[in-house]
């Protein structure tokens, strides 16, 4: 049976950095950076994404819809 690899991708511009995708994360993917983006808010992006299993929570619960999750089957 193939494994399901994800890759998260952020908007970075428009995330407002309110953590509901890290805490939701269940393999800790996520993160907020320690940069700002240019409204100064600290922005989500993948600190392990090596870790990302594709389940799509985060962009589920992603109030503003500015996480995309792509799923690639290895193996």
């Amino acid at each position: 049976m193939a494994k399901i690899k994800g890759a998260v991708v952020v908007d970075r511009e428009r995330c407002k950095g309110c953590e509901v995708c890290v805490v939701t994360c269940p393999t800790q993917t996520l993160a907020l950076s320690p940069e700002v983006n240019g409204k100064g808010y600290h922005f989500s992006f993948p600190v392990n994404p090596d870790a990302c299993i594709g389940c799509t929570n985060c962009a589920v619960v992603c109030p503003d819809g500015v996480i995309t999750v792509y799923k690639v089957k290895v193996g």
